[in-house]
């Protein structure tokens, strides 16, 4: 690392003249003038939104560097050898680029030169920063023998850096492994397992950046999504798109896609679990066809002074015809009316009339062919018939009869069937169910692109509502199979990936822990042969020799005892999470406000003045602090409802810290740590 003054004065001009053209670049766009270039009062409407778009994504974050990198090419047929790689492009005067987005192909060297493979790149240059400042650089001569490789001291500093507020990007430190993932097409699906502090999510939202930098107008056009586990987690990832200029992309949780109704229920997991299944969408499909009746009379259709009838047999074929292609519910129920005026056409034309469209279009609405396709195919609301499933024991036996046992059959009735859609205390599984029938009905609308993080843990119906999502797109799916922590988490991505309708996805793991120290991710570890036996432990590249500490306190102690590792890690620069089961939150809550200690609850941001952040168990996936606190194993463990999710849930706990983590226990810990 240097700190050399000639050479850092060079850069830090560079900087400044590149903050200055950035400014330029902001300044020419507010100074457009609109008024004569369209058209009418819409045109000006979205062209204007699209330069406020425009200058936000120009605006200059001063705590977050324009470059992070430079490379020196030997050879290259690229017009100039030297490239400033940062997070988005910005050019001078005369159009020549200062800064390169971190995207582009030239950039991509960067990332995944080295010794062995130079790639033409004479030099590497990283750019460390104290703030917004440019106060270091340490160079790598890829093309000289004489140099070792060596592991970037910058590049550590910046992976270990203290993080107070929402999750930073990780485009300065992006690894070759990571940048392969990164920079795959937009054709093709990709799962990622990767393990504590491995950064799959981070990958993610990157992947969703180059896509949109590579494929912007089909994406524009197309939408892109990012589904997270809860909004705690989502409000700590919002800032990473908008800090690599990305403004367009949507975030939501599984429940927000499905919220067709009110959820004001829970169901005991044996329910939720035969709720989630895949089977249920057999269910449901019988149950929407079940309203289809085959006609029993023949339909009379009266135009002035002529009758048309057409035969029940002829009407039965039509019906049959349109059960058979097995399309949605609701574009057969349109089809019908058009079949059977077409039908009525053949006899005009028989008769010696010639009918046109307009003929054909005036059957369809006719009153009577409108009453036989109400009759034979009457509208389904998809709501009232997921209530009549829940409700009435007759219609659930007629329609899971061979898919699902009585007990399931018991365990899915409601003991008080609800009166009306409204009135129902809905689930958050009944809400997928929902959305299932709506599908059948109606298709779903989809999207360009969808990243679904922490997918471990979506029941089988879950994964066919965010394939519905995805169907004429593509995906980017991110989990750990060892995070698993609901009683339906998935047992293979192969299972998970055909649910979600993305069988021939490819599934790239990473093992590389940047995040978690050694000893911290080596003692979580000791968990897995006990809950995901066969899955590779997380090696960390990180050693942080005395980053585990485990004391036991007597169970009247308990609470001071966590409140004193608290304020010893706040010693420390950097985030605090206390991280506790669900039941203890409240005492928790109790003995540090007794103490004169204030905290905030999981995705309220921390600042340099609030960095303890209290965190029931239940929360706690996605989210990383410097220093956890871990409170009384034993009680994560047992707060859940069977001991393999207990074990789950106790190892993203133990893997949350970045620098240290603190175990305070009173209970024995659980066995598989010994």
């Amino acid at each position: 690392m240097s700190t050399s003054v000639e050479p850092l004065a060079r850069e830090r001009a560079h900087l400044a003249d590149s903050r200055a053209a950035l400014r330029a670049m902001r300044e020419d766009v507010e100074a457009l003038d609109i008024k004569d270039v369209t058209a009418n009062w819409v045109n000006s409407l979205v062209l204007g939104r699209q330069i406020e778009e425009r200058i936000k994504a120009l605006a200059d974050l001063s705590h977050t560097p324009l470059f992070f990198g430079r490379l020196d090419y030997l050879h290259t047929t690229q017009e100039g050898q030297r490239f400033y790689i940062g997070r988005r492009h910005v050019h001078d005067a005369d159009g020549d680029p200062m800064v390169i987005d971190w995207r582009a192909p030239v950039s991509q060297p960067f990332y995944r030169a080295s010794k062995k493979d130079p790639q033409d790149v004479g030099l590497r240059r990283r750019f460390g920063y104290t703030g917004g400042e440019l106060t270091a650089y340490e160079d790598e001569h890829l093309s000289d023998p004489a140099e070792q490789e060596r592991t970037s001291r910058l590049l550590q500093a910046e992976i270990e850096r203290p993080r107070v507020g929402p999750m930073r990007d990780i485009v300065a430190t992006i690894q070759p492994e990571q940048d392969e993932i990164v920079r795959s097409g937009l054709g093709g699906t990709v799962c990622v397992q990767g393990g504590p502090g491995t950064g799959k999510t981070a990958v993610g939202l990157h992947r969703v950046a180059y896509l949109l930098y590579a494929h912007r107008e089909r994406l524009a056009r197309t939408g892109t999504l990012v589904i997270g586990p809860n909004r705690s987690f989502l409000h700590y990832i919002e800032q990473v798109l908008p800090a690599l200029g990305e403004l367009e992309v949507q975030q939501a949780t599984v429940d927000d896609l499905v919220a067709h109704v009110e959820v004001r229920g829970a169901d005991e997991a044996a329910t939720a679990t035969v709720k989630g299944d895949a089977r249920m969408a057999e269910v449901l499909r019988r149950a929407v066809r079940s309203h289809v009746t085959l006609p029993a009379e023949p339909l009379m259709v009266v135009r002035g002074s002529r009758r048309w009838r057409v035969p029940a047999y002829e009407l039965e074929e039509m019906v049959r015809e349109l059960l058979d292609r097995d399309i949605r519910y609701g574009a057969a129920r349109d089809a019908l009316p058009q079949r059977i005026a077409h039908a009525v056409l053949v006899r005009m034309e028989q008769a010696g009339e010639a009918p046109d469209d307009r003929v054909q279009d005036a059957v369809a609405r006719n009153t009577a062919v409108k009453a036989a396709v109400k009759a034979l195919w009457p509208p389904v609301d998809p709501a009232k018939l997921v209530l009549r499933l829940l409700g009435d024991a007759g219609f659930l036996a007629e329609h899971a009869a061979g898919i699902l046992t009585e007990d399931e059959q018991k365990l899915l009735l409601w003991a008080k069937p609800a009166r009306s859609v409204k009135s129902a205390k809905w689930s958050a599984a009944d809400a997928v169910l929902i959305d299932e029938a709506k599908d059948l009905v109606e298709r779903t609308h989809s999207l360009g692109h969808v990243v679904l993080d922490e997918a471990q843990d979506l029941s089988p119906m879950q994964y066919r509502a965010v394939g519905r999502r995805c169907t004429t797109g593509s995906a980017t799916i991110l989990g750990d199979l060892a995070q698993g922590t609901t009683p339906w988490a998935t047992g293979s991505w192969a299972q998970a990936l055909t649910h979600l309708g993305k069988p021939e996805a490819v599934v790239e793991e990473l093992t590389a822990g940047f995040r978690v120290p050694r000893e911290v991710i080596a003692y979580a570890s000791l968990l897995l042969p006990h809950m995901s036996p066969g899955l590779a432990a997380v090696e960390s590249v990180r050693e942080n020799p005395g980053s585990l500490s485990i004391r036991h306190r007597e169970p009247a102690e308990l609470d001071a005892g966590v409140v004193a590792a608290c304020v010893e890690s706040l010693e420390h620069e950097g985030s605090i999470g206390l991280i506790a089961a669900d039941a203890r939150i409240e005492p928790l809550a109790e003995a540090l406000t007794a103490a004169g200690y204030s905290f905030l609850s999981p995705g309220e941001e921390t600042t340099a003045e609030s960095r303890l952040t209290l965190v029931p168990a239940s929360l706690a996936k996605g989210l990383e602090y410097d220093y956890v606190v871990l409170d009384d194993p034993a009680a994560v463990v047992d707060g859940e409802p069977d001991e393999r999710t207990g074990l789950r849930r106790l190892y993203v706990a133990l893997t949350r810290a970045v620098s240290g983590l603190t175990v305070v226990h009173s209970s024995p810990l659980p066995t598989q740590l010994a």
